[in-house]
């Protein structure tokens, strides 16, 4: 659970979450309901601005009272991105296109998903909005441009070790500061730089995996893909 300093305010903010998920859930079948040009303008401040769009997150609770997105776009929008991507490194990387769709399948269930349901609580739908903003800027990096330089990061050597590890260190410390950026503007949570401890832990163990001669990408690709790198 997360840290409060007020439970009865967050048993309510719990409360509206539960009320709105229906309405939430069918407005995912209704297109033309979505404010599309947001969704985007929030996916490219992610990247270079986050702090502008948890200032506009502030504004949606006075408007709304309400924390959590009432529209589905942004999650439809980035699971179609990410089915893509992950399309096209089948494409680059598989043979079987039955294995292709399991894989797709996998990575919108577990990677995107299910890590956020667990990542956040059950009853605080605000907690998979902010996973779903900082998962935004990770996908970028880690399916957009690790795609384009898979090439030499999966190959062997020092080089393509030190800098598959980097992208992956940027990655998943851009995430977790997202998550605490998110956490930050909820006026009743305390000690919110508690979200930021996993960054040092990925900064201690980059250089003892780059030491080791691990390389994630190698690791990730092989594990999802039949071409063995």
């Amino acid at each position: 659970m997360l840290p409060t300093s007020s439970k009865a305010r967050a048993s309510s903010s719990a409360s509206r979450a539960h009320s709105m998920f229906p309405q939430y859930l069918r407005r995912i079948i209704k297109w033309q309901q979505m404010d599309i040009e947001y969704t985007f303008w929030q996916m490219l401040h992610l990247c270079t601005s986050p702090k502008v769009v948890y200032q506009h997150t502030k504004y949606h609770k006075q408007t709304k009272n309400q924390w959590a997105r009432d529209d589905p776009a942004f999650v439809v929008i980035c699971s179609l991105l990410l089915a893509v991507a992950t399309l096209a490194y089948c494409a680059a990387y598989d043979h079987s296109a039955s294995h292709a769709v399991f894989v797709v399948i996998s990575v919108l269930l577990f990677h995107f998903l299910t890590a956020g349901v667990l990542l956040a609580t059950s009853c605080w739908l605000y907690a998979f909005d902010v996973h779903c903003n900082s998962f935004f800027p990770m996908f970028v990096m880690l399916y957009v441009i690790h795609y384009f330089l898979s090439p030499l990061l999966v190959a062997h050597g020092f080089i393509p070790v030190l800098l598959s590890n980097l992208l992956f260190l940027v990655a998943a410390s851009y995430y977790h500061y997202l998550n605490f950026l998110g956490y930050d503007v909820l006026p009743f949570l305390e000690r919110t730089t508690f979200f930021l401890y996993p960054i040092g832990i990925v900064i201690v163990l980059s250089p003892i995996l780059i030491l080791s001669g691990f390389s994630p990408s190698r690791y990730f690709m092989n594990m999802y893909f039949s071409q063995r790198l």
